[in-house]
């Protein structure tokens, strides 16, 4: 059996799975199958994540909204804002799910998981949790010098005692002698060799940017930098607006505003033919961070050529919003999931910068990391493994050793080495 078979198996025996792996192995391709599998078994399944970015990555919500947390971030602020007993409402909710799939594990707090598992046990919740992630990625974001706290260093991690099932086959680059670069980088071995290596992609930079993607650490540095570039490309500026479908009255703009912020849609999205494009999606026929250039732009459609020379029809492609909502028929109840609002848009982005955050999941060809913007655990190690072709990787001199670029939370090396795997 494969590992989607493993897992999906262990999940429907009753047991909670931890779905682990570095970078480009598959662990949120994994997940989707299995989510499928068990809603095409008519099965309840939450889709949460720790952040709204990651949440809509596998068409779900945050933790927080769902588990009606407020802006709780420990027990205590939990308890201060009145939600320390929630809702019967959303206990049944809870109690209704078979299956409750947490993503990006590694940005979750111990005080958070802690406010998870009270909340499973409050709500009496009989399924099975799967919690995806890779500690070696990116950290719970933290406040000040206050110190970085995984759920795995919570009292609840043991109770729900984990099968762990490990991904390993890398899928975004075949290039073996970088796979176990990227893997050095990952657990922080920094020696002479790696050393070397690294050197070796600091290149000088092309006289024009079209061809190259510039990762950064900040959010302003990509917007400027791809408004810079496009300003360069003498064409027509054309504006594609998003357009959204409100479904419930209810929603209101605000909703709306933070789905989009979340789901990486632009508002008003900005292209000139000629201008390079990263998909951020996938389908069919392109895949999230592949390339391609605008060639032709009408009413309705974009015309995006890419690599290989074949010209893609896009038009705009809907992003959902759903809930979780109480219907009652005939005396009984049941809980559906339903569509707040749906928003249209190409799912494009410039591909001239965009940032290591919104760079999840996305294999991009032509990369150039700004190292002199890491400043988290593991950072750096998230940017080098978006590439899918090594040979066209520039790093731009940094302004630190490798060794203190490449650096690890030493409790979270400490978990991954002492884990055992499927």
């Amino acid at each position: 059996m494969n590992h989607m078979d493993v897992t999906l198996k262990k999940l429907q025996e009753g047991q909670n799975v931890f779905l682990t792996g570095g970078a480009g192995v598959g662990k949120t391709t994994t997940t989707r199958a299995i989510i499928e599998a068990y809603e095409a078994d008519a099965k309840k399944v939450a889709k949460l994540a720790s952040t709204g970015m990651a949440a809509t990555l596998i068409g779900g919500q945050t933790l927080h909204s769902f588990f009606d947390f407020g802006i709780a971030a420990d027990m205590n602020a939990l308890e201060k804002s009145a939600k320390l007993e929630p809702k019967k409402k959303i206990k049944k909710l809870i109690a209704s799910m078979d299956l409750i799939v947490i993503d990006e594990v590694s940005m979750i707090s111990d005080t958070l998981f802690e406010m998870i598992a009270f909340r499973l046990e409050q709500s009496g919740f009989s399924g099975s949790l799967l919690l995806v992630g890779d500690f070696l990625q990116l950290p719970p974001v933290v406040k000040g010098k206050q110190e970085v706290s995984y759920a795995f260093e919570s009292v609840a991690w043991k109770m729900f005692d984990f099968e762990i099932v490990e991904l390993t086959y890398v899928y975004r680059t075949d290039d073996t002698d970088f796979i176990e670069l990227l893997n050095h980088v990952r657990f922080g071995m920094i020696d002479e060799n790696v050393h070397h290596q690294l050197n070796s992609f600091i290149k000088p930079l092309p006289h024009d940017f079209i061809n190259y993607t510039f990762l950064f650490g900040k959010n302003i540095s990509a917007i400027e930098h791809n408004r810079r570039q496009l300003a360069y490309i003498e064409s027509e500026l054309f504006i594609k607006e998003a357009q959204i479908i409100i479904g419930k009255k209810s929603v209101t703009p605000r909703v709306v505003e933070r789905f989009m912020q979340d789901a990486r849609i632009e508002k008003e999205l900005e292209l000139k033919i000629g201008a390079p494009v990263l998909f951020s999606r996938n389908a069919w026929n392109y895949f999230n961070g592949e390339r391609g250039v605008i060639v032709n732009i009408d009413e309705r459609y974009l015309y995006v050529q890419k690599a290989d020379a074949k010209i893609v029809k896009l038009e705009q492609v809907a992003q959902s919003k759903t809930e979780w909502r109480e219907k009652k028929e005939n005396g009984r109840s049941e809980f559906v999931e339903e569509e707040l609002f749906r928003v249209y848009q190409y799912p494009v982005k410039l591909a001239f910068g965009i940032t290591i955050h919104k760079s999840q999941g996305m294999s991009i060809a032509n990369l150039i990391v700004e190292t002199r913007e890491i400043f988290a655990p593991s950072q750096f190690y998230v940017a080098l493994s978006r590439t899918s072709d090594p040979k066209n990787l520039i790093l731009i001199a940094p302004n630190r050793q490798w060794h203190e670029l490449a650096y690890v939370n030493i409790k979270a090396m400490a978990f991954v080495k002492g884990k055992k795997p499927c």
